[in-house]
């Protein structure tokens, strides 16, 4: 992947669940959809995968085309029959939906997708908040209070994790010798 997903975005999803996709995020998406054809104008849709799989998760996982093939590669390369690979087909093949993106750069949020993230009618009525969070080679859609509260949650393990003051980049591996 040349870019990556990157930065946080609050969006209003409207009373017909309609979100703009950022549109930094939206180059990213036509440039990993092969069938994009930048050629047809206002006439091009990208597509990508939205993913709702996951109990654990409180937000929508959002691939490029050709990013959620390189996933399926790897669910494909797993051993049939196991539970890991049906873990994984069920989260991440069956529970996922593919989008396209509209000429004005919005989506419909389908009613799986609202009810993973708590979209209620009633705050589809008023419009509510979302937050559009890159994630590098995926981006997520969080209902815009759960992610505070989760970042939230995320600063005090991090203040645990990084003892001492440590800096934030102490965690990454050493970089390979040259």
């Amino acid at each position: 992947m040349s870019e990556a997903f990157r930065g946080e975005f609050n969006q209003k999803v409207d009373s017909k669940a309609r979100v703009s996709i950022p549109a930094a995020f939206r180059r990213i998406l036509e440039a990993g959809d092969p069938d994009f054809n930048p050629d047809l104008g206002k006439e091009a849709r990208a597509k990508f995968v939205l993913v709702y799989g996951g109990d654990k998760r409180e937000f929508l996982e959002c691939y490029t085309v050709a990013e959620m093939r390189e996933l399926e590669k790897q669910i494909v390369a797993m051993p049939k029959g196991t539970k890991e690979r049906r873990i994984l087909e069920r989260n991440m093949i069956t529970l996922t939906v593919t989008l396209e993106i509209d000429s004005d750069g919005r989506i419909v949020l389908p009613s799986k997708a609202r009810d993973k993230i708590e979209l209620t009618a009633d705050l589809l009525k008023d419009g509510v908040e979302t937050v559009f969070a890159g994630t590098l080679d995926t981006f997520q859609i969080w209902r815009a209070d759960t992610f505070e509260a989760a970042i939230s949650r995320q600063a005090e393990e991090e203040i645990e994790e990084l003892k001492g003051g440590a800096d934030i980049l102490s965690l990454l591996p050493p970089r390979p010798a040259a």
